[in-house]
This record gives C-alpha cells, sequence and structure tokens, in this order.
C-alpha cells in the first residue's frame, strides 16, 4: 500500500515510481526492515533475471476455459497466447465482453522476497499458495488484463475479467522465486519473458473502475 516500503531508490515523478529503467513500480508490502538480514542479504539468482531481495511482487496466475488446462501447453508466455489458445481467429474475433468474463479469470497474490528458507513454497508455478492465512482472504472483482501498455487513455481489449485477489501481503523466499522461473524455463513454451518483473500499471481512474463491488463484512 502507500506505507508499504522496499530496497529501491524511489524516483518519484509525479504519479509512478520506476524500480528499474523499464520496470514501473507499484504499492509496496509493508514487511521490509532495512536492519533485518532477511531482507537484505543478497540472493544468488539461478534463474530469475532483475530480482531483489527484500522488493515486493505480485504473481498472477490467469485461469481459462478456453485454454489448455491440464496439459503441456498450459503455461504460455505472453499469457494470452495460453487462455484463449485453443480459439481459432475466426472464434475469438467474435467473443464478447460476457463470453470472456464467463471464461478467463486470475488469481493474484503478493508476496515480499526474503532470503530465509522458513518461507519456502515448492510449487508457486501451479497456482496461489493456500496455506494458513495464505489465501484466506479473498477480493473479488471485475478487471481486465494488466500492465504498463494500459492506463487511463489506452485500456485492455480482454475484459471484463474476474480477479481473486489475496488480500494480505505475504513474506516467501527468494529460492521459492528462483524454483518459480526454475519450472517457467522447463515448459514447452518459451516463457522467458516472464522471468522477469513487469512494471506495474497506473491505478485505475474511479470513473473507469467496475462499479459491481459489494462489501462484505465480518461479523
Amino acid at each position: 500500500d502507500e506505507a508499504g516500503k522496499g530496497p529501491a531508490a524511489d524516483e518519484k515523478d509525479d504519479d509512478h515510481r520506476r524500480l528499474a529503467e523499464e520496470a514501473r513500480l507499484g504499492y509496496q508490502c509493508r514487511h521490509y526492515d532495512e536492519n533485518d538480514a532477511r531482507f537484505a542479504m543478497p540472493y544468488e539468482w539461478k534463474h530469475c533475471v532483475g530480482m531483489k531481495v527484500g522488493e515486493t511482487y505480485e504473481v498472477h496466475w490467469p485461469h481459462s476455459a478456453a485454454g489448455s488446462c491440464g496439459t503441456v501447453n498450459q503455461y504460455q508466455t505472453p499469457f494470452y497466447d495460453g487462455v484463449f489458445c485453443n480459439l481459432d481467429m475466426d472464434t475469438l474475433v467474435t467473443l464478447g465482453a460476457q463470453d470472456i468474463a464467463n471464461n478467463v479469470g486470475v488469481q493474484a497474490q503478493i508476496f515480499t522476497i526474503v532470503n530465509d528458507e522458513t518461507y519456502y513454497y515448492p510449487d508457486l508455478m501451479r497456482g496461489m499458495v493456500v496455506d494458513g492465512a495464505m489465501g484466506s482472504d479473498i477480493a473479488y472483482y471485475t478487471g481486465s488484463t494488466t500492465g504498463t501498455s494500459r492506463d487511463n487513455t489506452i485500456c485492455s481489449q480482454y475484459s471484463p475479467i474476474t480477479w481473486q485477489v489475496d488480500r494480505k501481503c505475504h513474506m516467501v523466499s527468494a529460492s521459492s522465486f528462483d524454483k518459480m522461473c526454475a519450472d517457467m524455463k522447463a515448459q514447452r513454451d518459451d516463457m522467458s519473458d516472464d522471468l522477469y518483473a513487469h512494471g506495474s500499471r497506473v491505478l485505475v481512474a474511479d470513473e473507469f473502475a467496475a462499479d459491481n463491488g459489494k462489501r462484505l463484512l465480518r461479523a
């Protein structure tokens, strides 16, 4: 959130901050502590590219009834290829908004990287971690595909999509992410463009956000 922080020397310019020259840094978790070695001790990355201990990263797992879930073609880069890979172009161009909403969804979870094997999870490639507090408090909302190529001027053509996002930030070991990158390298499709962090999009303006949200108050 706005009060989160990380090790990056933030370059601020109006509404955006940059983690690297080409990656826009979004909001961060509040776990980072510069005096705690878990957030400062470097990790020798073998598979992920440009990742950093102490930083916050959001992982997306697209799901699609029009894709090839359960097959060797399930995981593809870019993810549009995977979620629509079972549709020919003649069918794809006829899809309406509700067709996409009925068939495509995304799970998301936010992590702060630590150099601590206590927080090792071996299978981030396969989907959201559901373990204790992880994956237990989920926000559901209507959105679209994301990334820095979309903003409040250029909209995504892939919408509406149902998002299921873990509300909490979690710590995860650097080795967990490196294992995920190793798994991406092992897929049939070339996933090398997902071995590094992609930039965060500008927050959606209120007038463009979905108006079908509901507050679920806990007793």
